[in-house]
């Protein structure tokens, strides 16, 4: 007679992928913080992102995140504050102010690029290649189309 496996509450699942996502980010950030770069947040790489390498406005950084002009504004003002974006006028429309990434904050970028690499690989050594796909391959297969979402911090502050 088969053993029956143990009951799993349906609660653990996201609970475990948040611990994992949540592993991550805090091995990433831990590495950062070596790396020069001991001011940035979990949040500030979501605002990096969606400014992107063009710039916006606060307005559309706020839509772009989920969450309030005020908010994004903050958030600007604190990343302007710490080096990784600037506000400039836009060549378009002297009634604007646009927000763009600093070369601080394109390093960032390009470091937390570098870093996820690394922990990838960390998980790979302590996984295996095989799993490590196979889990790569079964949550591209669970989540939505859209999965590389921008607005997770007005999802998770909503």
């Amino acid at each position: 007679m088969a053993t029956a496996e143990p009951a799993r509450p349906g609660y653990a699942l996201p609970l475990l992928l948040l611990a994992g996502f949540r592993t991550l980010i805090d091995d990433l950030h831990a590495e950062l913080a070596r790396q020069g770069h001991p001011e940035l947040r979990p949040l500030h790489g979501f605002v990096l992102q969606a400014v992107g390498m063009d710039g916006t406005t606060a307005t559309e950084l706020g839509q772009r995140l989920g969450i309030s002009k005020q908010a994004a504004g903050k958030t600007v003002d604190r990343l302007v504050a710490v080096g990784y974006l600037e506000r400039i006028d836009d060549p378009a429309d002297a009634r604007r102010r646009l927000v763009r990434v600093t070369p601080r904050g394109a390093d960032g970028l390009h470091r937390s690029a570098q870093i996820f690499d690394q922990l990838r690989k960390r998980w790979v050594a302590t996984l295996g290649p095989d799993r490590v796909a196979a889990l790569e391959d079964d949550l591209s297969t669970v989540a939505s189309a859209n999965w590389f979402r921008l607005d997770m911090p007005g999802w998770f502050g909503g």
